[in-house]
């Protein structure tokens, strides 16, 4: 019997009329297993995972392969963005014993749930030197059948290894100048100068990475982290990675030069890119940043946007090619001919304009869509014609299909990108959509202990506890709420939510951090990772916010619990710059106070007062938070005791317990946030 029907994840649902008698995560499986005495296999994916698709489709959905599963195993299936810590903890020994990981992950259990025999992807028949995934099954079987001891002892010393791979106390100092100079160092080390980004293929939009190098450039002037963010961010825009028609940012590149994506689209990817461009716009004022930041904005809310105004985690990769078969790309491809019927003479203009070529960038004669480093000049109006024209063709072809559950965190990093941008470009309706979405994440997935549940469908509350992304990231999207509307009730939330990480996730033996909760769950290792990957990492990210929210609050304890998580930062930046990025985002909002905003006056709508909220908005000092609202008012501790000055709105600046001298000019006050 397949038990996926009553769940709430969009992937598992895909799977809930396979003939596979799939289990949910939960003690019932393992309890069947051992009833029965037969292994697990444990698949993890996701829904908008390419390569899960066709696993499904060549296994999964056939007959004699679910019914030898259903005889000799208890087949259990995870959404790896529920349960990212079912997916840490396997992914973690996956890579350890074959030095690689993705996704499907397959993995084989006893019924103690400690793993035993690791993979992804196999076939359904051997293919480039991989086995069947009959073979596989059977191989395994024979193994549990004939060689239980043996099987029972590589569990055993599997699971040994990985508890001795806790990170423990990393030492309370944070990073300083040195660390962060070396990080920088390190990075231009592994810069690609003639394609923007970091490494070669496949390659990751950087976001954390960039963000940091903002924020430096910022405190320290440094010419060359400006020129490779602002580098790479065009690289980026201008190629295939990025949605020329719509808007927004797929996964990956699956090649150096930004031109072929994976087509998957995420809201997290979205989230941080659009809050990157809008930064780089504030620190540059490029006109092309403007315009991605908006579009990918824009891109969220028009295609992510759930009915309850949260937002759906991705669309798919795949989706219908119009034959009836599901074909990766499908939607946003071209070929020259497809150019023609939609645009008839201006064809060539478009092909030459998007980099459209008969032997085609993609598959089958195929192109994405890019702005290539051609000669010529574009009429501007045309263009805007012929997109607005190519993107009302692709709407009638089959779209990609959407996931639509509510991932707390990603919501979070919605809600900032969103409040942020809507705020820098006088777009209220973005900032009443990241209202919308904080709203929701209070009303839904936060219940009257303060604890936060991981997702939502259909307003309708998952079954998985919250992890610690899910608390900073949140707070982080609040912190920026609170900031941009003047409203101290984020700030409250805020508070709540991270009160919860040292008392939930911290060790009390020092620093470190975790990644689920102390009440939570116990999995065969508690998962512990400060890395950044597709996301900040929940330490990071928790670093970040706790250090703004005790520049907001005055807390020490919140203020100290931060430097002690950044000291991880230290150890780690210097040599693997790449993959912490957001931990030295914080740490550069922590070497530069961070600055402490008050703007006081008659009200938020005062000309006057605006002016000078909106200054220190786009103050680009690292990690500045602003309390905005009126004099004395208890909207925000930051506001206390700041009179007016001669009647008129006025600007408090402070940091390190320090403050200027209070101005009513807008322009000074940019000067001493970075704005002018």
């Amino acid at each position: 019997m397949n038990r996926l029907a009553g769940t709430t994840s969009p992937y598992l649902l895909q799977h809930a009329d396979n003939p596979v008698d799939w289990w949910p995560w939960g003690p019932e499986a393992f309890e069947e297993a051992k009833r029965r005495d037969v292994p697990v296999l444990l698949s993890v994916g996701y829904s908008a995972c390419h390569w899960c698709h066709v696993m499904a489709g060549e296994s999964f959905e056939d007959r004699a392969t679910a019914d030898y599963l259903n005889e000799h195993y208890v087949s259990v299936k995870v959404d790896r963005e529920e349960r990212p810590d079912v997916d840490a903890v396997y992914m973690e020994a996956v890579q350890a014993a074959t030095g690689q990981g993705g996704w499907p992950m397959t993995v084989f259990l006893t019924p103690d749930a400690e793993p035993f025999y690791f993979g992804t992807y196999f076939p359904p028949e051997p293919r480039h030197g991989m086995p069947s995934f009959r073979q596989v099954l059977e191989g395994v079987r024979q193994a549990w059948a004939d060689r239980r001891d043996e099987v029972g002892e590589v569990a055993r010393k599997i699971v040994r290894d990985l508890s001795q791979r806790e990170l423990g106390h990393q030492g309370a100092e944070p990073p300083g100048e040195q660390e962060q100079a070396q990080a920088l160092l390190a990075l231009t080390r592994e810069y690609d100068p003639q394609r923007g980004g970091f490494g070669g293929a496949p390659k990751f939009p950087p976001s954390m990475v960039l963000e940091f190098l903002l924020r430096h450039h910022a405190r320290t002037g440094a010419e060359g982290a400006l020129q490779m963010a602002s580098d790479t961010c065009e690289r980026m825009a201008r190629g295939g990675i990025y949605d020329q028609l719509g808007g927004g940012f797929a996964r990956y590149s699956v090649d150096r030069d930004w031109i072929v994506p994976h087509f998957e689209k995420m809201l997290y990817d979205n989230a941080l890119l659009c809050r990157v461009y809008a930064h780089l716009w504030r620190a540059t004022g490029s006109e092309l940043a403007r315009r991605v930041a908006l579009e990918t904005a824009d891109f969220m809310v028009r295609e992510l946007r759930t009915d309850e105004g949260g937002f759906a985690s991705a669309l798919d990769a795949d989706s219908d090619d119009g034959s009836g078969n599901h074909v990766e790309g499908a939607y946003y491809v071209w070929t020259p001919g497809e150019l023609r019927e939609a645009l008839g003479q201006e064809a060539e203009l478009a092909a030459q304009y998007f980099g459209v070529t008969e032997e085609g960038t993609f598959e089958h004669g195929r192109s994405v869509l890019q702005l290539p480093q051609t000669e010529g000049v574009f009429d501007a109006e045309q263009v805007a014609s012929v997109k607005e024209r190519l993107l009302a063709r692709r709407a009638l072809r089959p779209a990609p299909g959407r996931d639509d559950k509510v991932v707390a965190a990603w919501n979070g990093l919605a809600i900032a990108a969103l409040a942020e941008t809507g705020a820098y470009f006088d777009r209220p309706d973005l900032v009443r959509a990241a209202v919308a979405a904080a709203d929701l994440l209070v009303r839904v997935h936060l219940d009257e202990h303060a604890h936060l549940a991981r997702t939502s469908r259909d307003g309708r509350v998952g079954p998985n506890a919250g992890v610690l992304e899910d608390y900073a990231d949140v707070a982080e999207g609040f912190l920026a709420l609170a900031s941009v509307t003047g409203e101290g009730v984020w700030l409250d939330f805020a508070g709540l939510l991270l009160d919860q990480v040292p008392a939930r996730f911290g060790d009390p033996a020092g620093g470190a951090l975790y990644d689920t909760a102390a009440d939570a769950e116990q999995l065969i290792r508690r998962p512990q990772d400060p890395t950044d990957n597709a996301t900040p990492s929940g330490w990071s990210a928790a670093a970040g916010a706790l250090l703004g929210y005790a520049a907001h609050t005055g807390s020490e304890a919140h203020r100290t619990a931060a430097e002690r998580a950044l000291g991880v930062v230290k150890a780690l930046g210097p040599r693997v710059p790449r993959f912490i990025g957001w931990g030295l985002a914080a740490a550069e909002a922590l070497l530069d106070g961070p600055r402490e905003v008050a703007v006081v006056g008659p009200s938020l709508t005062d000309e006057a007062t605006a002016a000078l909220h909106r200054t220190a908005l786009l103050g680009t000092a690292p990690g500045v938070v602003v309390a905005a609202g009126t004099s004395g008012g208890e909207e925000f501790p930051l506001l206390a005791g700041r009179p007016l000055v001669d009647g008129r709105p006025t600007a408090y600046v402070c940091r390190n317990f320090t403050c200027d001298a209070p101005t009513t000019d807008p322009e000074r006050l940019g000067r001493a946030l970075g704005t002018t």
